[in-house]
């Protein structure tokens, strides 16, 4: 059972993650039972889990959704972002290794190569996250670690990167780039500063894509 459980909250979680179940989407036990081939029960558990962690908001007489993240609260998460991620460019500038700035340069590049060919954001996606917990780690500190990888483990937060459109995506990059440029001399003002900048982009991409989808559905609810 508690097997069962696990997969049904994983499979879930993923789901809301990748955007397959955007903010606000509803959901039943039938349908992600059938989604994920596993009975009811587990996957009611599961969503009582992914409730308590605040993913999934129950509303009386409507049912479980996908809880949508107001402006404030992305504003709210975007604020401890900002300060770890930049905190985290600056320590990388001074403590990377020579192995992991490669590394990076690696992936910079990998994403360069994609977006040259027309790649989407969602192709780009998983580099750009190896990316950003490369610079992290590249801090050298498991305290910052470990409260990055708790804020960003917000789904809406991971699905950020999926909303990009073309000319944001390329200004993302060329913000990579940049920061690369400050890690590898070794300026730890110049990253904190890329890294800030590059973090708020984000959120406000975030923020637009929001406003985008909820324009769609009112649309679609008026017509």
């Amino acid at each position: 059972m508690a097997a069962a459980v696990d997969k049904a909250y994983s499979a879930i979680r993923d789901g809301i993650a990748s955007g397959q179940f955007s903010s606000g989407t509803h959901l039943t036990a039938q349908n992600l039972a059938s989604a994920t081939g596993l009975s009811r029960t587990p996957v009611r558990e599961a969503m009582r889990r992914l409730h308590a962690e605040g993913l999934i908001e129950f509303i009386p007489h409507r049912g479980a959704f996908v809880r949508q993240l107001g402006e404030r609260e992305i504003y709210k998460i975007y604020d401890l972002i900002i300060l770890l991620e930049s905190h985290g460019a600056e320590a990388a500038a001074q403590n990377a290794t020579q192995d992991q700035i490669n590394e990076m340069q690696d992936l910079v590049q990998r994403m360069e190569e994609l977006i040259q060919r027309g790649a989407s954001a969602s192709e780009v996606a998983e580099y750009n996250g190896r990316f950003h917990r490369l610079v992290v780690a590249a801090a050298h500190n498991s305290w910052l670690e470990a409260a990055f990888r708790v804020i960003v483990d917000v789904p809406q937060v991971m699905n950020t990167f999926h909303a990009y459109q073309p000319d944001e995506l390329r200004r993302s990059q060329i913000q990579h780039q940049e920061l690369m440029l400050a890690i590898g001399s070794r300026d730890a003002t110049w990253a904190r500063a890329i890294m800030e900048s590059h973090v708020m982009a984000a959120r406000n991409v975030l923020i637009r894509a929001d406003a985008r989808d909820k324009a769609a559905k009112g649309f679609i609810n008026g017509f």
